[in-house]
């Protein structure tokens, strides 16, 4: 008996020998791994006032909000559960409607200034020779860009780009950058229809 109680103590020292030769490092944190596909656009169908190119990896959707209007569109990026709202409205030469976009597009900006770290906006010459007024959202806000652009006497789009997620933002931050790439070349190439 004491024969084997000795191998077995002999044998448990040698595997605990065998067993710790490497050291144990805890693994660092992980973040999960985002493929962003190539860039690659295509144009609107001839149906709408407006016209710009957008990216393949988006889908057309007609807006089906109970307000929509006739010209309003979600561009859905199935594969990031994201959308970019567009929204169109005609200004038919009146001072008076473009003011009021104008407000609406800047009061639908600022009321995430409750959660936002900071919104940055810019005015961006456009590469037709429109000017376009790109707002960008940091924090936990719902959305973290927003865009209008017109010509001031007949039309004004707006856009706003939204995530169907509850991921933090700073997780999505390589994704709302690549959308953010598509967005730029939208407004580079938008012309408007008459």
């Amino acid at each position: 008996m004491r024969k084997a109680t000795l191998l077995l103590c002999i044998s448990l020292l040698l595997a605990s020998l065998w067993s710790c030769e490497e050291e144990y490092f805890p693994k660092p944190k992980g973040y999960n791994r985002i493929d962003l596909p190539e860039h690659s656009y295509q144009s609107l169908p001839d149906s709408l006032p407006y016209a710009f190119e957008f990216s393949r990896e988006a889908k057309i959707l007609k807006d089906s909000s109970w307000m929509a209007e006739r010209y309003w569109i979600d561009l859905y990026y199935p594969y990031f559960d994201c959308n970019i709202q567009i929204t169109y409205k005609p200004i038919m030469g009146q001072e008076k409607l473009l003011r009021e976009y104008l407000t609406d597009a800047y009061k639908l900006t600022n009321k995430h200034n409750i959660k936002a770290y900071a919104i940055d906006y810019m005015v961006m010459p456009t590469a037709k020779g429109k000017v376009a007024a790109v707002a960008q959202l940091e924090g936990e806000v719902p959305t973290q860009s927003q865009f209008f652009i017109t010509d001031s006497t007949e039309h004004f789009l707006r856009g706003a780009l939204y995530f169907r997620t509850a991921t933090a933002n700073d997780s999505l931050a390589p994704v709302i950058n690549w959308v953010n790439e598509d967005i730029q070349h939208m407004l580079h190439t938008l012309d408007w229809k008459d």
